[in-house]
């Protein structure tokens, strides 16, 4: 490939990376729709709230008030020549960022498609009764006793991953990859929400069936990249073990102590699935349901 940009075929046909090249470069100096500008100063508002929560942690510390180590706590405790506030500001605004959306998003995304296949819904229903019982919540030692929970919690992650376009890399020399030529310097977006529905890969790609992952060993930690949610590499997404041991708490928690049903009588035929892409991927309608409580 050697023009301003171009695709490269990775999956089988339907997988894309997409590769702009160094070409497009003068589009960020100009800023047409004036997104640069507005999101310095959100940004700058962040930083500003972070600031203050290192300063209140930094008077904590000098009174002695601190009878527990977390992440600032550690990092704070690293020689400034290696890491310094304004690293560990901006550190704290990536993770703020990141994580603001992509989480909710995927949980509500799992409970639509839940509701909209009710027999899935019953068969996790009766898993979490057998394993910890009908109306409790569900801790994080629990997960690792819910296998059914676990795949459908990647079957959610494939349908709909939280960022459909992983985070840019850029090529660091030239590479000739499916027959194309990828020029040094430019930048890749891999197409993750494709590769999640490309018929080549999955079996009826666009149907919810966590069955798919229940003797499969396929993992969304990097490994394999059929299924990259979360990035590979060493660039991978460091709020993964957080979202994996999260995810199935919340969402075993919310189907195991409440009965649902869709508001306004919607039948699960009739929900609205479709999506709304931006920097990550939302419904476009928010899901309305109605919890009632598990009768003990």
């Amino acid at each position: 490939m050697q023009g301003s940009f171009g695709t490269v075929d990775v999956w089988k046909g339907s997988g894309l990376f997409w590769v702009f090249t160094d070409t497009l470069n003068g589009l960020d100096r100009i800023d047409p729709q004036g997104i640069r500008r507005r999101l310095t100063n959100h940004f700058s508002k962040v930083l500003q709230l972070m600031s203050g929560l290192i300063d209140e942690r930094l008077k904590e510390r000098e009174m002695a008030n601190r009878e527990n180590v977390d992440v600032l706590d550690a990092l704070l405790n690293i020689s400034p020549e290696e890491i310094d506030r304004n690293h560990i500001e901006h550190l704290y605004l990536d993770l703020f960022v990141a994580g603001t959306d992509t989480t909710s998003n995927t949980l509500e995304w799992a409970m639509a498609e839940l509701l909209k296949n009710p027999h899935t819904l019953e068969k996790a229903q009766k898993e979490l009764a057998q394993v910890i019982g009908r109306g409790k919540l569900v801790d994080e030692a629990d997960v690792a006793q819910l296998p059914y929970l676990q795949c459908i919690v990647k079957e959610a992650l494939r349908l709909h991953p939280p960022v459909s376009l992983l985070i840019p890399r850029k090529v660091e020399e030239d590479v000739e990859l499916c027959g194309y030529t990828v020029p040094k310097g430019s930048q890749v977006l891999v197409n993750v929400w494709a590769i999640g529905r490309d018929s080549g890969i999955w079996e009826n790609p666009l149907d919810f069936k966590p069955e798919r992952f229940w003797e499969s060993e396929i993992d969304v930690r990097g490994r394999d990249f059929e299924l990259i949610p979360f990035g590979a590499g060493r660039r991978i997404c460091p709020g993964l073990p957080l979202a994996i041991s999260m995810i199935p708490v919340a969402l075993g928690s919310l189907i195991n102590t409440f009965n649902w049903k869709l508001h306004g009588g919607i039948a699960p035929n009739d929900l609205d699935m479709d999506e709304k892409f931006g920097i990550t991927l939302a419904k476009a309608q928010p899901l309305l349901a109605i919890p009632t409580p598990v009768q003990l």
